[in-house]
């Protein structure tokens, strides 16, 4: 009952009138608030908070087709980023089918339209600084909206979880992800630690870029692009930089053991508040 009429009071303050709107509760749902926020915050661009917790002014839209990529999941109404991180995207899309036998990229997740947690699936994404793209190429054709609800990426690592799928993964896969790495936009690029192991077993004597592509849980189907916090978002808090290394040494192995690989256990998931947003975010989320 309480769910439902939070979510009902975000979605009347942001049809009504500014000079009408009442200021959303302290205690309100973060996700439900933003989560149910249809366009951007009409203010100018910047990134607030950190990669986990805050939001996103002025965001502009990756347009959902172009010549060299295609949204997918668009009932998520995600492909939202700071214009960086759009910038990145159309850029890189447009390296990928000179690198590899890809039409181009099949793109995932960026943040909502004034960023903000979600109401399911990521934790971070929330400053329009990040984004999934898929290892699947993109087809020579036009998906349908329905095509891009139900299909499912290509699953790089082998059933095991110890390497890749040799099925699955070809040199091509290599190229592009060396390829987002090396942008000067990307700080990490994250991918399920096979990869990563199949990385450092094929990328021969020109390693620097490895130091960027770090192991994470999941990321067997995509790899998540992120960037750094842009010159006009003072109030953007930067991540550690990475490691000095490639990242291929015992580092790596732990992914491999016994404790990394047991599940974590999930207890009943917190709901974060919108007074644990920084400030601005209210701004954010009450702008016409």
């Amino acid at each position: 009952m309480r769910t439902g009429f939070v979510a009902a009071l975000a979605l009347l303050a942001f049809t009504a009138p500014l000079a009408a709107q009442s200021a959303p509760s302290p205690d309100a749902s973060a996700r439900e608030l933003f989560g149910h926020v249809a366009k951007p915050a009409p203010l100018a661009a910047r990134s607030i908070g950190y990669y986990i917790r805050g939001c996103l002014a002025g965001a502009v839209a990756l347009p959902v087709d172009g010549k060299t990529w295609q949204v997918m999941r668009l009932s998520r109404n995600r492909n939202w980023g700071h214009p960086k991180l759009v910038q990145f995207l159309e850029r890189f899309a447009a390296r990928v089918p000179k690198l590899a036998n890809w039409p181009g990229i099949l793109v995932g997740d960026l943040a909502q339209p004034r960023g903000g947690p979600m109401l399911t699936g990521h934790l971070s994404h929330q400053v329009g600084l990040d984004a999934d793209i898929w290892l699947t190429p993109m087809p020579a054709r036009t998906l349908s909206r329905e095509e891009r609800e139900e299909m499912s990426a290509i699953n790089m690592v082998a059933e095991d979880w110890s390497d890749i799928d040799p099925k699955a993964w070809t040199p091509a896969h290599l190229k592009v992800i060396k390829s987002a790495a090396e942008d000067p936009l990307i700080e990490r690029v994250l991918v399920n630690a096979a990869i990563k192991k199949a990385l450092c077993r094929e990328a021969g004597s020109d390693r620097a870029w490895l130091h960027k592509v770090r192991p994470w849980y999941g990321h067997n189907w995509h790899m998540h692009v992120r960037i750094g916090c842009p010159a006009d978002s003072k109030d953007c808090k930067a991540q550690p930089s990475v490691p000095a290394g490639d990242g291929c040494g015992s580092e790596l192995a732990w992914w491999f053991t016994e404790k990394a690989r047991r599940p974590i256990p999930k207890g009943p998931q917190r709901i974060m508040k919108l007074s644990e947003l920084p400030p601005a975010c209210r701004q954010v989320l009450v702008a016409p």
